[in-house]
């Protein structure tokens, strides 16, 4: 055996397992194993964004809006784990527009989850060490006799809350702690954008009337003019019939957790 691959080897002992990670980004249960060597990791979890809506009530006349809530984020840092032990990972589905508008926790380890919006406008909420709740949606009425789109909720930050959606003035709030901005409002509603899981960024902005959704903050994805929340965790426009789903959460798993921590400590890749 020669000299170098002696020093591979001494240095594979030395250092342990090689840093890696894992992300789920589609709503639904999984199932992640410990890799070998790996006692440490660093979790962070996004919520889904509440679904916006509308009604109309036929006893006045009138129309009302509601538009979903920003998912929150949550992370915690040097979590302990077995090698070879199988843990679950929770990804929330996004609110929908038409039937249940509220949306699903994402959790991982028990230890830190992106909590689920309410059935309104309210952001999410987040449990772990660090990060930050989902900006609120926007809510009418019901007072007008047309139909008035609201925009969504940005995604939760690292370390601040996502920006409100915007309300009949059109204007969204900046996100903050790398949160994403909220969309904007009537003339031209925005879903809300999302938040990214590769560590803490800039924040989104906030869309304005008529022309741009909430921006995404930390990497995240922007909401548009009439698509659903941006990825992950973005709220959805609120409106009688133009109203859209709010956007999944997601989970991502780094390791070695010891080391590498959340918000930014070398927890963009692998």
């Amino acid at each position: 055996m020669s000299g170098a691959t002696v020093a591979m080897f001494q240095n594979q002992r030395s250092f342990g397992a090689a840093p890696g990670s894992q992300s789920y980004t589609t709503a639904g249960t999984y199932s992640w194993v410990a890799p070998t060597g790996v006692t440490s990791v660093s979790v962070v979890a996004v919520g889904g964004g509440g679904g916006g809506w509308g009604y109309y009530c036929c006893c006045s006349g009138n129309y009302a809006s509601i538009s979903g809530g920003g998912g929150g984020l949550g992370y915690k840092n040097n979590v302990s784990v077995t090698p070879g032990n199988s843990y679950t990972v929770v990804v929330g589905a996004g609110g929908l527009h038409s039937g249940s508008h509220c949306s699903g926790s994402s959790s991982i380890l028990s230890a830190v989850g992106g909590g689920a919006t309410s059935c309104g406008k309210q952001g999410g909420t987040y449990t772990g060490c660090g990060g930050g709740n989902g900006g609120s949606g926007y809510a009418t009425g019901p007072v007008y006799t047309s139909p008035q789109n609201t925009g969504g909720g940005g995604a939760g930050g690292y370390s601040g809350s996502g920006g409100n959606g915007g309300n009949l003035n059109g204007v969204g709030c900046a996100g903050s702690g790398g949160g994403a901005g909220g969309g904007s409002g009537y003339g031209g509603s925005g879903s809300g954008g999302g938040v990214g899981i590769l560590g803490q960024g800039s924040n989104g902005a906030g869309g304005t009337n008529g022309s741009s959704g909430g921006k995404g903050g930390s990497g995240g994805s922007n909401g548009g003019l009439t698509s659903i929340g941006g990825s992950y965790g973005g709220g959805g426009i609120g409106g009688v019939s133009s109203g859209t789903n709010g956007a999944s959460g997601a989970v991502r798993i780094v390791w070695l957790g010891n080391t590498r921590q959340f918000p930014s400590t070398c927890v963009g890749s692998p």
